[in-house]
């Protein structure tokens, strides 16, 4: 028993060894073996299936959500006071600082709103392309005269006249500020050419005086007086001249009662004539005596000499009216005569004052004071011009679009006018981005994108602007595009709703620049070849390694695959696979 124990145990070592030596004999190679084990793997064609889909080429750009055209705010001059001209700098009005009481708040701002205060003034926004650029005072002519009448909702005639100022006023009032009125230095101005003006007065009388009253001038200034008053004298005899002299009123009128005499003998001669030439009436049956038996010629003799009176009268009124005329032709001639005479003796007399005035010492002092009298006159006038209700350069911003909204303020309370106070956009929502230079040559205005916001929404967009019409938008230094090669973008949503919240967030953009009409066949860019001829292939795999070249019309690529098209009788399908690579 002790033996069996001894052979199992033999048997059960030659057995562990075996093994060992089998386990330890299987992973031991040879050199060659070895060497073999190292070699490559046989070379196989990596393929990709043609597909039939449609095809959608995209420019990506990252974006940032903001209100649209933005626009920097600067006042075109002093707030208050009547000076003009240039930017708003730290100087107001009489030398007062331009110093900022209210400033512009973020937010809406409407057509009429006061933007922000400037030493308690307003500045009000207004709609208009024109921008403000000076002063608007009375007698100013122009297009930006005829913007704020337009937005005063007065006759826009480019002149700021009367009803001009009198809306202004109005408008100021009903926004509880006053309009500017002239100035403490601008009244001095007016007062100060008022008195000029009276000092020229005065000083060219005192002159004429002592020229009048020299000894070389004097008697030719009475002679010249003397000749006007008696031609005043002529003409006023010319003008009230009568047409009839009392005498010859009183000789018309005897004749002409000595007319209405002979009428009236005229026709009681003929009364009496008809009276006799009737039959009389007679009691019995006698016949009456015929006319011819009754004896008329005594009244027929009476009637002749009545008529012939009433002519004798009519010729002699109308002799004594001819003569009438004659004395009056001759009366008003003499008359005439003598305002002729009178206007040669004044012009006489005034050429020899005239001539005395010119050679006498003091006329050129006269004439000195005379040009002293007409220059201040002119200044006086132009001064009065533009005296008046005004609208100071900086108390008026134009915007272009309104409602707008205030985006940012740059002045708060306390801060000097220098430069920017604000800047306005537009309630529109606005997506700004760059892309590459190469790209941009894709991208084209009203081309449809796709916006998608951090959570992933999606939401419709237009491309507006590409490249200098965009910069507004885009918001972006022209340095900064010239270092990075960049051309700036500008999206509007195609909605508007829930964007509020996404104001100044990031956003992915996917412009879409083309695509095809349905689906087509497409394969990877790299499965397109181009062969010894220059024409675009692709290879088909067979069984095995074996490929077939097909002829083919490349089109839209996006995302990585490209339209193909067969050509040449090529035979290609949905489904073949296309060699991508060799191994």
């Amino acid at each position: 028993m002790r033996r069996s124990r001894v052979l199992a145990l033999v048997v059960t070592g030659v057995l562990v060894i075996a093994a060992v030596g089998w386990v330890v004999g299987s992973r031991l190679r040879s050199p060659a073996e070895e060497a073999a084990s190292r070699r490559p793997p046989k070379p196989s064609l990596v393929t990709s299936a043609v597909e039939r889909r449609k095809l959608t080429s995209t420019v990506t750009v990252s974006g940032t959500l903001t209100y649209g055209s933005p626009l920097p705010i600067t006042l075109a001059g002093m707030v208050g006071g009547n000076s003009g001209g240039g930017g708003a700098g730290p100087g107001g009005a009489n030398g007062a600082a331009q110093r900022v009481t209210t400033a512009p708040k973020a937010g809406p701002i409407r057509a009429g709103q006061t933007l922000m205060q400037v030493n308690g003034r307003p500045v009000f926004a207004l709609q208009g392309k024109k921008p403000m650029y000076r002063p608007l005072v009375p007698g100013t002519e122009g297009d930006d005269v005829k913007q704020l009448q337009r937005a005063l909702r007065v006759r826009a005639s480019g002149v700021f006249d009367a009803a001009t100022v009198a809306a202004v006023k109005r408008w100021y009032a009903k926004r509880g500020y006053k309009a500017q009125e002239p100035d403490l230095e601008a009244r001095k101005s007016l007062q100060q050419l008022r008195q000029a003006v009276q000092t020229a007065q005065e000083t060219l009388a005192a002159d004429r005086k002592a020229l009048d009253e020299g000894l070389d001038v004097r008697p030719l200034r009475l002679r010249h007086d003397n000749a006007r008053r008696d031609l005043k004298s002529a003409q006023k005899a010319l003008a009230e001249a009568p047409e009839v002299t009392p005498e010859q009123e009183t000789q018309l009128a005897a004749l002409r009662r000595a007319v209405r005499t002979a009428e009236e003998q005229v026709l009681a001669a003929e009364q009496a004539l008809a009276e006799a030439r009737k039959p009389a009436p007679t009691p019995t049956a006698t016949p009456a005596p015929t006319p011819s038996e009754v004896d008329t010629s005594l009244l027929e003799m009476k009637l002749a000499n009545a008529r012939q009176d009433l002519d004798e009268a009519h010729r002699a009124v109308a002799a004594y009216e001819d003569q009438v005329r004659v004395d009056r032709d001759k009366r008003l001639e003499e008359l005439r005569k003598a305002v002729r005479t009178a206007k040669e003796a004044e012009a006489t007399a005034a050429q020899a004052l005239k001539r005395a005035r010119k050679v006498s010492p003091l006329r050129t002092k006269v004439t000195h004071s005379a040009a002293n009298l007409a220059d201040a006159q002119t200044l006086l006038a132009e001064f009065r011009k533009t005296y008046g209700v005004s609208v100071p350069a900086g108390e008026i911003v134009f915007l272009p679009k309104l409602p707008a909204r205030i985006d940012k303020a740059e002045v708060k309370p306390g801060d000097t006018i220098e430069g920017k106070v604000a800047t306005v956009t537009s309630s529109a929502f606005a997506v700004t981005g760059s892309v590459e230079a190469k790209e941009a040559k894709l991208l084209r205005a009203g081309q449809e994108a796709a916006m998608e916001t951090m959570d992933g929404t999606q939401l419709p967009a237009t491309l507006s602007a590409v490249g200098e019409d965009a910069k507004a938008g885009a918001d972006k230094p022209k340095d900064e595009e010239a270092e990075t090669g960049s051309v700036p973008i500008l999206l509007t949503p195609g909605s508007a709703k829930k964007l509020k919240a996404l104001v100044g967030s990031p956003l992915t953009v996917r412009i879409s620049v083309g695509s095809t009409e349905g689906e087509v066949l497409a394969v990877p860019v790299a499965a397109v070849i181009t062969s010894a001829d220059g024409r675009p292939r692709v290879r088909v795999a067979l069984d095995g390694d074996r490929t077939r070249e097909v002829e083919v019309r490349t089109g839209l690529t996006a995302d990585g695959v490209v339209k193909v098209t067969p050509v040449g009788g090529g035979q290609l399908k949905e489904g073949d696979r296309v060699v991508v690579s060799d191994a």
